[in-house]
């Protein structure tokens, strides 16, 4: 079978064999469960409880503000001890809601019940995603009933399954691939009435033999639904590198997978499709590893949202030199100082490490030397070095003009960079800046015309 691959790109270290064996297993939160109104890409939910409301696990607690932002559920019954500002995986307070956990998780009336699904209309399926509060689960956090409503369902070609997982340390994609193929798949078929003019595709890096064959045998008789096995280069699971694989072509910038006639969802997105559409269940775990040597017992988990991320950690043996703990990979994690943070939609991995790379960078840092070794690798085709020229200048002219609000923060820059330069941070900041200005520039313009 022919394996896809992408322009750039960089090999760090997979990392993946202190869990790729290690099954999903449930873990059962004691404390108080958190969380913040802005889970998602859009505007934050809006609470629809207050302190001291009693709450039932799988119950909304946070309403949409709008057609783009996601409902918010608890994972758990107790009572609301507070509607407050909290600590969050970014570093600073945000708006939370925070439940104080009875142990009971006494579900909701009608969460878990099957219905009749095969059944359902397109309207009544995008109605029922969007009803569950189910985001981009891969870590971009954009509300799932938006992108599956595109202007002209017709026009969409091929449905992507994303199952790369290429961030190094990270296989709870793997496991429920492996694990529970079925529900993928049923995902999957379920989204596909919604284009019935598209195939699905599932794509897996060649180094998941064991998913890969687990999801051959769960689509040997679906005539829509076919398998693509990408080469093992990072990022692979970028939308960007997936429409690519599909279809051929690059993604023009300021595009969407839709302009291509693509629309990908992370395999764990797909799964969670499938419970809210036959079983009314809405998004209030999701799969997650633990990982790195500075736990005792990495695993992967299937977390209940708004459990602390010390508590999981606790369970999992953090290590008393423990130096940085990262929400995600080494490639495009978050580090975070205090561990008393929530766990959210968008979160995959706790990365805990006894050394800390940045710091170490930082004592070997020098000026740029110009060796355009990160222009080679941008998965892009980006001018990192010129772009992080004017980012240091607050130049967001020069900046916009490079297409840096096109980056999409992989890493692979700062991966490669000898001179050890923060490539990947400064554009990180940078980015929300050029594009307030781009949309000041673009505001402008509209009001000479």
């Amino acid at each position: 079978m022919r394996k896809f691959s992408f322009r750039g790109g960089v090999h760090p270290a997979g990392n993946k064999e202190l869990t790729r064996d290690l099954p999903l297993t449930p873990h059962i939160p004691k404390g108080n469960l958190v969380y913040p109104l802005g889970q998602h890409i859009g505007k934050p939910a809006v609470p629809v409880v207050q302190k001291g409301d009693n709450v039932l696990a799988g119950q909304l607690i946070a309403k949409a503000d709008g057609f783009v932002s996601a409902n918010i559920y608890s994972a758990c019954s107790g009572k609301v001890k507070a509607v407050e500002r909290h600590l969050v995986g970014a570093g600073t307070m945000a708006p939370c809601i925070v439940i104080e956990n009875d142990g009971a998780f006494t579900k909701a009336p009608g969460v878990g019940e099957p219905c009749d699904y095969e059944s359902m209309t397109g309207k009544e399926i995008l109605e029922r995603i969007q009803e569950a509060g189910i985001v981009g689960l891969g870590g971009a956090g954009f509300p799932t009933h938006v992108k599956l409503a595109p202007k002209n369902p017709d026009a969409i070609k091929y449905f992507v399954a994303n199952g790369a997982e290429c961030e190094p340390g990270i296989t709870c994609d793997d496991r429920l691939m492996i694990e529970k193929p079925q529900e993928i798949v049923e995902g999957i078929k379920i989204v596909l009435k919604l284009f019935p003019k598209a195939r699905a595709v599932v794509a897996i890096e060649e180094n998941k033999p064991r998913a890969i064959e687990s999801m051959r045998q769960a689509i040997a008789s679906e005539s829509r639904i076919s398998l693509l096995i990408q080469k093992v280069k990072y990022p692979q699971g970028s939308e960007r590198n997936l429409v690519f694989a599909v279809t051929h072509k690059y993604m023009p910038s300021g595009s969407l997978p839709a302009d291509l006639g693509c629309v990908v969802d992370n395999v764990t997105t797909i799964a969670c499709i499938y419970r809210a559409v036959a079983f009314h269940e809405p998004l209030t775990e999701k799969g997650l590893t633990v990982t790195g040597d500075a736990v005792e017992k990495p695993g992967n988990y299937i977390v209940k949202l708004g459990t602390l991320a010390e508590e999981l950690l606790k369970d999992a043996g953090i290590r008393e030199d423990a130096k940085k703990v990262l929400l995600g990979g080494p490639m495009m994690g978050l580090s975070i100082p205090n561990t008393a943070v929530p766990i959210v939609k968008t979160n995959n991995a706790l990365t805990c490490t006894t050394t800390d790379p940045v710091e170490e960078a930082e004592a070997i840092q020098t000026n740029c030397i110009r060796c355009g070794r990160c222009t080679r690798v941008c998965p892009l085709g980006l001018v990192p070095q010129q772009m992080a020229e004017a980012a240091q200048r607050k130049d967001y002219a020069r900046y916009v003009k490079f297409h840096g609000t096109d980056c999409i923060a992989c890493g692979c820059c700062t991966f490669t960079c000898p001179a050890k330069r923060p490539l990947t941070q400064t554009f990180a900041q940078t980015k929300p800046a050029a594009l307030a200005w781009k949309r000041e520039q673009d505001a402008k313009k509209e009001v000479k015309a």
